[in-house]
């Protein structure tokens, strides 16, 4: 089974972590999949990264800017948030995406971890800020002890936006984002999240993008707007 790890958290012991591909199937019980499948896909991956697949954790994601810190609950039902946050050891927990940013933390001083759903919705609430402010005042965290991988998602290349976008963009402060190509508008939603991250206080050379985008790479990952009917990949990481 095929797996993108991050540099920036591979030099960590203490935890275990990876982004899905398309080869490890879809993750998603909600994209039209039959349920057995989605189950076995869960199945193999919790043995090959192993952990127990009824202590996983993922999210309800509704594009917000919610960051919720786990509790007992969570492992019966997905909380409704897009940001999951927590300090207890053996509790994996997975964002999954097909062209958002799938988005990674741990803090090495206080073992700490968060999982993060980042699409455009997400940039523009500044769910990073949220999930940053988490770690400083639910766990005790500093920014520039946290360490930030990004895993594949749509590109510049590929992120067309129309008019309506584009202006909501410039009136956010993020026309840096910005690029116009044969008279049609694109996004850059990883520049928006590196500008908050270093806004937030962490460290630039503790952030890491994977830089592929998942829509030109459609035969390694999914991507909801080149195939529009698709599973999910995922991030996931856990504190052993």
């Amino acid at each position: 089974m095929k797996f993108s790890h991050s540099k920036v958290l591979n030099s960590f012991l203490d935890i275990t972590h990876a982004f899905t591909t398309k080869e490890c199937q879809n993750l998603a019980f909600h994209v039209g999949d039959n349920e057995a499948n989605v189950v076995k896909n869960h199945e193999v991956l919790a043995k090959e990264l192993g952990y127990n697949k009824e202590s996983l954790v993922f999210m309800k994601q509704v594009h917000s800017d919610i960051v919720h810190i786990i509790t007992n609950e969570d492992f019966n039902s997905p909380p409704t948030c897009d940001a999951l946050i927590t300090n207890k050891p053996n509790t994996p927990i997975m964002v999954m995406v097909a062209d958002c940013s799938p988005i990674l933390f741990y803090d090495d001083k206080k073992k700490v971890i968060a999982a993060v759903h980042a699409g455009r919705a997400g940039a523009f609430k500044n769910i990073v800020k949220k999930t940053v402010d988490s770690f400083i005042y639910d766990f005790s965290s500093e920014a520039k002890d946290l360490h930030v991988s990004i895993g594949a998602s749509i590109g510049v290349c590929c992120y067309e936006v129309g008019e309506e976008i584009y202006a909501e963009a410039k009136e956010r402060g993020f026309e840096y984002a910005l690029d116009i190509k044969d008279e049609k508008y694109y996004l850059d939603i990883n520049k928006i999240l590196k500008s908050q991250l270093l806004s937030c206080g962490v460290i630039e050379e503790n952030i890491e993008f994977l830089n592929e985008c998942t829509c030109c790479k459609t035969d390694k990952y999914f991507s909801y707007r080149a195939e529009k009917e698709t599973g999910r990949f995922a991030g996931v990481i856990m504190l052993n």
